[in-house]
């Protein structure tokens, strides 16, 4: 991490993780691990961080210097679609009861992440965060990406209005170790490279994608956002939210092709047309951040490689854990 001057030393302080188990959390747990404070965090069981007696009650035991907000209800189109009061309250009551009770138990630094979902579907590319709210979402995660804005717009208001140090970042999308490789409700990373290792170990002569193949997305590995959270921590205490992605996309049928080599699959890809695309194009702005100091650094086949030893070391679990869902 280079850049811009610390505003905010870590060292000594009390940083509670919130999401400390979910990938882009255990990415943060890992680069915390450089720094010298002290990480806290709790379970799911021992803190349901939907409910606002809950964290009071766990802020003001715990008295954490800083906040980092990565906790959330996360999936891909089908779990949106299926799911979408759960992605819109679930979420809105997490940003809203850490944000809201780290100001009340005097948290002097806070960190939200948020989405790029949380642009217009037709935003002008690459997306500014001046392109927030100048039209309409896309309609497959519109529940997250509302719930999402709402945590933006909370951390500004506690700013404008009490002149806390909180602040949003909007990643782009993520993969790495710590994915759910849920077959239908992961993201397209962690869907996709399950479903080639599947093809190879079956020896399945193709493999399908859904949509067309062309809308492009931004890529990155979860470990370089993890790095760019803990350089926004220290290094940046303004009102407007900060884009953190890589700056360059590729097309879905580019992207699989890739999966498919990190992974070994030689057969044929096709795309199954009658499922929805999601938006034509997500890249992000992220000049701000790099005039700050802060780039991504890892190159998208060696971050997959990461992602897919990852996977291979969890696969039997999470082929047991799909066996018991499906007994129930």
């Amino acid at each position: 991490m280079s850049g811009a001057p610390v505003i905010f030393d870590l060292r000594g302080k009390r940083v509670f993780l919130a999401g400390h188990a979910g990938m882009a959390g255990s990415a943060i747990m890992r680069r915390l691990e450089r720094e010298d404070c002290d990480i806290i965090f709790a379970s799911r069981r021992d803190l349901d961080l939907r409910q606002a007696e809950a964290v009071d009650h766990f802020m003001a035991q715990a008295k954490p210097d800083a906040v980092f907000v990565a906790a959330g209800k996360v999936g891909g189109i089908r779990a949106n679609a299926t799911f979408p009061a759960d992605f819109l309250a679930d979420n809105v009551a997490i940003a809203l009861n850490t944000i809201r009770s780290a100001h009340r138990y005097a948290v002097k630094k806070l960190v939200f992440l948020g989405s790029s979902c949380i642009y217009p579907r037709l935003a002008p590319q690459p997306m500014s965060p001046d392109a927030l709210l100048t039209g309409p979402l896309e309609p497959t995660n519109q529940w997250y990406a509302i719930a999402k804005i709402a945590g933006i717009k909370l951390c500004e208001a506690y700013r404008l209005q009490h002149g806390a140090d909180f602040v949003s970042v909007m990643p782009t999308n993520l993969y790495g170790p710590g994915d759910n490789y849920h077959p239908e409700d992961s993201h397209v990373p962690a869907a996709l490279l399950r479903r080639f290792h599947e093809a190879k170990i079956s020896g399945a002569p193709s493999v399908t994608v859904w949509g067309t193949g062309s809308p492009r997305r931004e890529f990155m590995a979860v470990d370089d956002l993890a790095d760019a959270c803990v350089f926004v921590m220290k290094c940046y205490s303004e009102l407007p939210f900060l884009n953190i992605g890589t700056g360059e996309d590729l097309t879905i049928a580019e992207f699989a092709r890739i999966v498919a080599e990190v992974v070994g699959y030689r057969g044929k890809i096709t795309f199954d047309r009658s499922q929805p695309d999601g938006a034509p194009r997500k890249l992000l702005d992220v000049s701000r951040i790099n005039e700050l100091g802060w780039r991504a650094t890892i190159p998208l086949g060696e971050g997959f490689q990461r992602m897919y030893a990852d996977f291979l070391e969890r696969y039997d679990a999470i082929r047991t854990e799909a066996k018991q869902q499906q007994s129930h």
